[in-house]
């Protein structure tokens, strides 16, 4: 299979410069190209540049690469990874395109321009290269035709969605020539290399993703216009709901651009002559009033929303389309979406809302209803078969469910159903049809394949492991509320949280120690990992709030001690351990992880010990690592531990959290020997291969009773700083207390340095700050506010 190694990204716009960005992350060397500037700018001139100056001549192309370094979100992993990128222009560079494996166009959206640039770049492309186009929407085989035939068996439109870090969703299109080897090659890299979740297309305007997506939001417009609702009122709605994103409609268009969504909806509309339902994407007058009036969202600040400042308070406010003017949020109650916040699966909470009595109820069921079956009839015209689409929603327009998993949500029959009653036609594939997934017999999800009549097993990439496909194939070997213990095969087991927010409750402690039992007993090691939203985001605040309210120190003293004792029994197992950590990996997730033998963590892993935001300090160990750590890499370079410790106190105190996996190794929450994985779907599966190599002649770690201590010195010198900072009130009193006992465990308590301390006395002290803090009201004012609000106090 071809290997890729070096890439050239042809545009440098944001689009191009954020892949090239991400195409680096992957540890690609890229060559981003554009356009040679017309002519010197004034300060061009001032500097003595010239029209043959490389700065003159590759501005645009830098000025692309210039935008990364400061980008929020982040483009890149690291900043150092701008290095991998280098620039140039379309004049003096395209002999450089010989050396790249793959060359990706990034252009404007339009056609002749795109066929010009094809035609300048094919002569210098290797024999072997691919070549592929970032196109939305234009057709892949009207592009072939201007390529030598030869190089039409390597030419694909490879889609990103913006920003392409970030969103996964990756569609490949085919032209009529494209050689299987190439498809098969770049479904491949960009599933591993880049962990994309790859779909594949069919060559029609806007292909899976922006057809559907861009449909139903027309009709969200239509349905909120019909009905006299408000963009707030319809966003309450068109959310978590019924099964989709927090941005929901309006705020998903301001973060999109509203000019970008009326670019689409009008090229779906003169493109879609054959389209029964084309009306639908032409704009209402409204649209092109916010267009005139510049009313683009997030990038012109005002949109569908907008924030402003009155009193030192900031206030957001809604467009009203009747008027024209904004008005303030209101915020709507409505009965069908309350009750359906208290129901924690996506699949209920849409039944619940479609089945209210209200005008919330109404509105979800009339567009959920129209754009479940426009996806319906769009087969195979934009996809072969459901799973495509509803993959493409899901990754590109993070929908929970995709249409036909909200119509099996829904029922099929109680769809059809209740739209003939509404006297709205329903394609007959719906009238024969019970369900579009079921399970098989040996627990492989199926789905129904329309070409064939049959259910065929949902396709998984090679070595995908599916948690729930090994419990519906008999391979659950303990289970309680919260968790469970799996057999993954050759001998690894799997400790699999599943409680709400994956956060750490009492039955996983207890199971930890089980799940590292039978790993000893039966096999060869543990992988500590799940498939939920996030890896884990601490312990069970709900139930140490009820225990400080009770005054119920001795069981917060007893919990603790078993969160120490569970994590010590990953540490000191008799076979390897490895966490599998994602998204969300915080407090008690993070020390789990810790205590780990090695981590293999997806790469968008947003890990840190944040308990000082709930008045808390890291008491399952947490402390404890980072100070053997520091300790270990003084040891390690024979120098002082204090810039170590001082590092380690930072990140605590500062409650930071990674902005990716690649951030862990400079805060040594990662160290050599651990790896990240790009592709979630293989995050299992890798750390799986991980314990197997760990467990070849595995030799379990002794406890430590030589950590030498930072010891009092250290945590005075943090305590003067903390001082400054609380008399020039950059931190409160509180703060100062809490950060004081973090700096008193992280150095070993009052003894000198070089002492030799055991981890049990470092836990020792762990427990014994821990309940001081619990005692205080302030950190019971912490918990509160963070219960209620889902944000941090500073008191």
């Amino acid at each position: 299979m071809k290997k890729i190694h070096r890439a050239a990204v042809l545009g440098a716009g944001v689009m191009g410069a954020t892949i090239a960005a991400h195409l680096a992350n992957a540890g690609l060397e890229v060559l981003m190209l554009d356009m040679l500037p017309k002519e010197l700018t004034p300060e061009e001139k001032a500097k003595g540049l010239t029209s043959d100056s490389p700065e003159f001549r590759n501005r645009i192309a830098q000025a692309g690469l210039n935008s990364l370094i400061k980008m929020k979100p982040a483009a890149l992993f690291l900043g150092e990874h701008i290095k991998r990128i280098s620039t140039g222009n379309f004049t003096d560079d395209l002999d450089k395109l010989t050396a790249c494996d793959w060359v990706l166009e990034v252009v404007v959206e339009h056609l002749p321009i795109k066929l010009s640039l094809f035609a300048k770049v094919a002569p210098h492309l290797g024999p072997d290269a691919i070549l592929s186009s970032n196109t939305s929407g234009l057709s892949v085989n009207e592009m072939a035709k201007a390529l030598p035939e030869d190089m039409r068996g390597r030419f694909l439109v490879t889609h990103f969605f913006n920003p392409p870090r970030y969103m996964r969703l990756m569609e490949l299109t085919p032209c009529a020539e494209t050689s299987p080897e190439t498809l098969t090659a770049m479904t491949a890299f960009m599933r591993q290399g880049l962990g994309k979740g790859v779909v594949f297309c069919q060559d029609t305007p806007n292909f899976i993703a922006n057809r559907i997506g861009t449909y139903a939001i027309c009709k969200s417009i239509q349905h909120m216009m019909a009905m006299g609702l408000t963009v707030e009122e319809v966003d309450a709605v068109a959310g978590p709901a019924t099964a989709r994103p927090k941005s929901a409609a309006f705020r998903t268009i301001d973060l999109v651009g509203l000019d970008t969504l009326a670019h689409v909806a009008e090229n779906s509309w003169q493109v879609l002559t054959g389209d029964d339902e084309r009306q639908v994407f032409k704009m209402p007058p409204f649209i092109q009033e916010m267009l005139t009036n510049k009313l683009l969202g997030n990038k012109t600040r005002q949109g569908f929303y907008k924030k402003e400042k009155e009193s030192g308070k900031k206030l957001i406010f809604q467009y009203d389309y009747q008027s024209g003017d904004y008005k303030p949020l209101v915020k709507p109650k409505f009965a069908s979406v309350e009750a359906a916040k208290q129901a924690d699966e996506a699949a209920e909470r849409l039944r619940i809302v479609i089945g209210g009595q209200d005008k919330a109820a109404e509105f979800a069921w009339k567009s959920l209803r129209d754009t479940l079956i426009y996806a319906c009839k769009r087969i195979p015209e934009i996809a072969s078969d459901v799973i495509n689409i509803d993959q493409a929603m899901r990754w590109g327009f993070n929908w929970e469910l995709g249409p036909f998993e909200m119509l099996d949500a829904i029922g099929v029959a109680k769809f059809v159903d209740r739209s003939e009653k509404d006297g709205v036609a329903v394609p007959q594939m719906l009238k024969t049809l019970t369900a579009f997934y079921r399970d098989g017999a040996d627990g492989e999800r199926q789905y129904f394949d329309l070409a064939t009549g049959k259910y065929l097993a949902v396709p998984r990439a090679a070595g995908e492991i599916r948690l729930d496909i090994l419990k519906k194939s008999g391979r659950l070997v303990e289970r309680s509320a919260n968790c469970s213990v799996l057999d993954m095969g050759d001998g690894v087991f799997c400790l699999e949280f599943h409680s709400k927010m994956n956060a750490i409750t009492s039955d996983i402690l207890a199971m930890t120690h089980k799940a590292v039992a039978r790993a000893e007993r039966e096999g060869v090691g543990l992988v500590v990992g799940n498939q939920g939203k996030n890896f884990s985001v601490g312990a069970n605040l709900m139930m140490m709030a009820v225990a400080m309210a009770e005054g119920a120190y001795d069981d917060i003293s007893l919990a603790v001690k078993s969160f120490q004792k569970a994590t010590m029994a990953l540490k000191y197992a008799k076979v390897p351990v490895v966490a599998a950590p994602f998204g969300m990996t915080l407090g008690g997730g993070c020390e789990y992880c810790l205590h780990s033998d090695a981590i293999c963590a997806h790469a968008e892993t947003y890990m840190g010990l944040v308990e000082i935001g709930v008045g808390l300090l890291p008491a399952g160990g947490g402390l404890k690592e980072m100070c053997i750590r520091a300790a270990d890499l003084a040891a390690m370079y024979g120098t002082d531990p204090q810039p170590f410790i001082f590092k380690h106190f930072q990140q605590i105190g500062m409650a930071t959290v990674s902005m990716g996996a690649a951030e862990l190794f400079a805060m040594n929450y990662l160290r050599r020997g651990d790896s990240i994985t790009m592709d979630i779907d293989r995050l299992l599966a890798d750390a799986k291969q991980k314990v197997l190599a760990l467990a070849v002649n595995y030799q379990p770690p002794r406890p430590r009773v030589d950590i030498a201590a930072p010891g009092r010195g250290v945590a005075a010198s943090i305590r003067s700083q903390l001082w400054n900072m609380k008399m020039g009130s950059f931190i409160s009193e509180y703060d100062y207390e809490i950060a004081s006992q973090i700096a008193l465990v992280i150095c070993g308590g009052d003894v000198n340095p070089g002492a030799l301390l055991t981890e049990d006395y470092l836990l020792a002290l762990e427990r014994e700050a821990f309940l001081r803090l619990c005692g205080n009201k302030k950190t019971a004012e912490r918990v509160r506010h963070m219960l209620q609000k889902g944000k941090a106090l500073r008191n």
